[in-house]
């Protein structure tokens, strides 16, 4: 007993001697550090300052007036009021997109604009009543959300044309309010205006010094089950996860199952007899994998997600299909990083497919109140494409200029990129006679 407790002493004692060594904390440190800035830096710059990144948010802005100009105007007060709206926004924070209704309906419905305002088709006639003092409401603008867009975009351009409205009211305020007479009542400022009866009543000049009002409902409305705009979000999050987790898994799995890693299972280490196979018909077999567990996994999150929790899918059938291929497609480019990239690939495909990926997918935060960095990633990384296509199916009755159309050409890109680079890389690999292993035939 003594004897072997004398050697248990020195081989518990074994881990803290390496530990002194520096080299051994070298590389992960640096490695563990570097993805700690990196990550940091990508989530945190791309949130914290959404007003102040603001670029060009697109709204419309309906003009819709069509009474006479006021007598000696060349032009309505609601064309006055839309030019100055647009004049007024600070630098290139909001893209004024000046349509009719009809258009604006059509543009909320797609998801190209996060909100509108509209101008009455009686504007300046209502305006012109206020100053008669016969008005009791004041001339309404409307403003319209978009949720499918997401609660924080759909807020932000609320925010933006409800204050474009109330500055435009205080502007045209002060005009009306130096142009009417002066009350009735001399210095009285009377409620009632009486006194000469020819002037304006102190009511009716607190009704000119704001004279609009402004409404806000939805423009374009989603289901209740709909996490107020994030389902969308969220289910291509789930969308993007079983094809990279699911690839990951399967990657080690077969590499595990074919004898060129080891298993590991608490206490328990195994290792099979290697099997004499090449890297192409190991990448072959990982994606002919991936392509039927994808199956499983798109289905069983359809399940969970539509029919145990309800979530609104019009679409059903069409964003089933179009969530395996996305799933397909993160499955076989995570085969074909892992296949070129041996060891580290998985840490490769992780900044390809989430880290890079969620800050530049546009779901929560609109692209265009995040830094141009961002604007530039969401071009290509896979996360805002697959978005736009599954926002498409649930929001936008699936329509392809909603970016449906667009998500299944960068799936379908997607997918030929992994089949190009990890077929080229491994074979290539395999004529120059770089073998994973040697192989060991089991008898």
């Amino acid at each position: 007993m003594a004897s072997a407790g004398s050697q248990g002493g020195p081989r518990q004692a074994r881990a803290l001697v390496l530990a002194r060594h520096a080299k051994l904390w070298l590389v992960p440190s640096i490695l563990c550090g570097l993805l700690a800035v990196v990550l940091s830096l990508l989530y945190m710059g791309g949130i914290l300052n959404p007003t102040g990144h603001l670029h060009r948010l697109p709204i419309a802005l309906v003009n819709a007036d069509q009474g006479p100009p006021p007598p000696g105007r060349a032009e309505t007060l609601g064309a006055r009021l839309s030019r100055e709206i647009v004049a007024g926004t600070p630098g290139s924070t909001v893209d004024w997109r000046q349509v009719d209704q009809a258009e604006a309906m059509d543009q909320l419905s797609t998801g190209k604009v996060y909100g509108a305002l509209l101008v009455p088709q009686a504007f300046t006639a209502d305006v012109a009543a206020l100053t008669t003092g016969r008005a009791t409401e004041r001339p309404t603008l409307t403003v319209l959300t978009n949720p499918g867009l997401g609660s924080l975009g759909s807020s932000l351009a609320s925010q933006i044309t409800q204050s474009a409205a109330h500055q435009a009211s205080l502007a045209l305020g002060k005009e009306l309010t130096a142009a009417a007479p002066p009350s009735g009542s001399a210095g009285s400022g009377s409620g009632s205006g009486s006194g000469s009866g020819t002037g304006t009543s102190a009511t009716a000049r607190l009704l000119l010094a704001d004279p609009l009002a402004v409404t806000t409902r939805v423009g374009h409305p989603i289901g209740a089950h709909s996490g107020l705009g994030l389902s969308a979000f969220y289910y291509t999050l789930l969308a993007v996860l079983t094809g990279f987790i699911g690839g990951n898994i399967i990657h080690n799995g077969v590499d595990t199952a074919l004898g060129y890693s080891d298993s590991e299972l608490g206490p328990w280490h195994t290792r099979r007899p290697t099997v004499p196979i090449t890297r192409t018909q190991t990448l072959l077999l990982k994606m002919v994998m991936t392509a039927g567990i994808m199956l499983l996994t798109t289905t069983l999150v359809m399940l969970c997600s539509v029919t145990v929790l309800g979530m609104d899918a019009p679409h059903q059938a069409l964003l089933w299909v179009f969530a395996y291929c996305a799933s397909l497609a993160v499955g076989l480019g995570v085969q074909a990083i892992n296949a070129a990239f041996g060891g580290i690939g998985q840490l490769v495909s992780m900044f390809v497919f989430i880290a890079l990926a969620l800050p530049s997918s546009g779901a929560t935060i609109p692209l265009q109140a995040v830094p141009g960095f961002y604007r530039f990633l969401s071009v290509f990384e896979p996360m805002r494409q697959l978005s736009d296509g599954i926002r498409a199916i649930l929001f936008f009755d699936a329509r392809a200029d909603a970016g449906l159309a667009r998500g299944w050409t960068m799936i379908a890109v997607g997918v030929l990129l992994a089949l190009a680079f990890g077929f080229g890389m491994t074979r290539y690999y395999d004529r120059k006679g770089l073998h994973r292993w040697t192989p060991q035939p089991s008898e």
